[in-house]
């Protein structure tokens, strides 16, 4: 009887260290790929199994793809909930930054695996997608309740701001972080909560943008409305769930026309992000161009690119859908990306030697900045339930005055 038990267990295990494996692999494909683009094929040879082996496992591609999606889930919550332990709302971020980066540093080591990112999960099918979704808002709400029990619907509103950023800088770190030594990331973690801490403003700055009108492009008749409808569509359902099926019906016009704009799928999004980084790129030269000190121009630029993610016709489109792209044109965009990323360092450390700017690291809160833009496209409904000013001015306040400052309550 003892030796079956034995038996039981080690089966057990050894199913459980399978199970876990393929996981492994699934993240990888997941995070290289998209989730619609992991195939079982793929996956069986990260792990050195035949594809009925992986079947034996997950009975079908969406059953594997939602459970890493939920391993990461739980990983969030799990951290979350070590976080929320800490007995202030600055030691419970800080807590949060540093179990990010621990997690980094040792998959960098080679002593963790990387999960799967979160970009697809709104191109799950149902029901999947109502429970991953769900899951998604619990760790948002916790995130949210690590600044404590707010006091007014305008604190909570806050709070949800600076949840949504603190994630968003969570989820960017691995696209940045590779640069650095791994030496170096004790020192970067120390750097970006210090941004995190006390924002880009000097003591007794103050938030008074004077946002900018950017130029539509209307070089070819139809084109810009084609991008709009496409960036908001892969938005909303990832690379792979916005067909252009979907985008063509979007605008009532045939998929021939589509292809009258663009050769591919892959041509479409990187036209959308070109739009994007133009847009981008043209709130900084405005804003340089008008003059004024460094910390105006940072307060304007980030209004103007605020007002469009937030505004019901324009946005950006979302870093997410990278990981849909083939490796070549997904390089070139984070080029691009780069490049602005850089402006934005060179604006702040000019603004740091004029003195209007806090003595930060410039080329991480760059990053930081990168991805406080780009992910409010999706605090859209949230803006939507105010006055759109203020919208803004709580969203920009989380980079330009930190998570702690309560300045935006105004």
């Amino acid at each position: 009887m003892g030796d079956m038990t034995t038996d039981d267990a080690g089966s057990t295990r050894r199913f459980r260290e399978k199970r876990q494996a393929i996981l492994a692999a699934a993240a990888d494909a997941i995070n290289e790929q998209s989730a619609k683009g992991m195939t079982f094929a793929d996956v069986a040879r990260r792990v050195g199994l035949n594809t009925t082996s992986v079947t034996y496992y997950f009975k079908r591609k969406e059953d594997l793809a939602a459970a890493a999606f939920e391993q990461t889930l739980d990983s969030l919550m799990a951290m979350l909930d070590e976080a929320a332990r800490e007995p202030t709302p600055l030691a419970r971020v800080e807590r949060m930054v540093a179990l990010n980066m621990d997690r980094l540093l040792r998959i960098e080591r080679g002593e963790a695996r990387a999960l799967a990112v979160l970009s697809d999960l709104r191109a799950m099918d149902e029901p999947m997608r109502a429970t991953l979704m769900n899951r998604w808002r619990d760790v948002f709400r916790r995130t949210r309740a690590l600044w404590g029990t707010a006091r007014s619907r305008e604190a909570t509103d806050l709070a949800g701001a600076r949840a949504h950023v603190l994630l968003e800088n969570i989820f960017w770190l691995p696209v940045w972080l590779p640069r650095y030594e791994v030496d170096q990331y004790p020192r970067v973690t120390a750097r970006l909560m210090a941004l995190l801490r006390d924002g880009l403003a000097v003591d007794g700055a103050a938030w008074a943008p004077a946002p900018m009108d950017l130029p539509a492009d209307d070089a070819v008749p139809g084109r810009e409305a084609f991008l709009l409808a496409a960036t908001r569509l892969i938005n909303e359902l990832g690379y792979r769930g916005a067909s252009v099926q979907r985008i063509a019906s979007e605008l009532n016009v045939t998929k021939g026309s589509f292809y009258h704009h663009l050769d591919a799928k892959d041509d479409l999004v990187v036209a959308c992000y070109r739009r994007s980084f133009d847009t981008i790129a043209a709130a900084q030269r405005l804003a340089d161009e008008r003059g004024g000190t460094h910390w105006q121009r940072l307060c304007d630029t980030v209004a103007t690119l605020v007002a469009v993610q937030f505004s019901e016709r324009g946005s950006l489109l979302r870093t997410t859908a990278l990981s849909g792209l083939p490796a070549s044109e997904r390089q070139q965009m984070i080029d691009r990306s780069t490049r602005i990323a850089r402006r934005f360092a060179g604006t702040m450390m000019d603004g740091i030697a004029e003195g209007t700017v806090r003595p930060v690291d410039s080329l991480i809160a760059a990053q930081a900045m990168m991805g406080m833009l780009n992910a409010a496209f999706d605090m859209r409904k949230w803006a939507w339930s105010m006055d759109r000013e203020r919208a803004v001015r709580h969203y920009a306040s989380t980079l330009m005055f930190g998570l702690f400052d309560d300045r935006a309550l105004g």
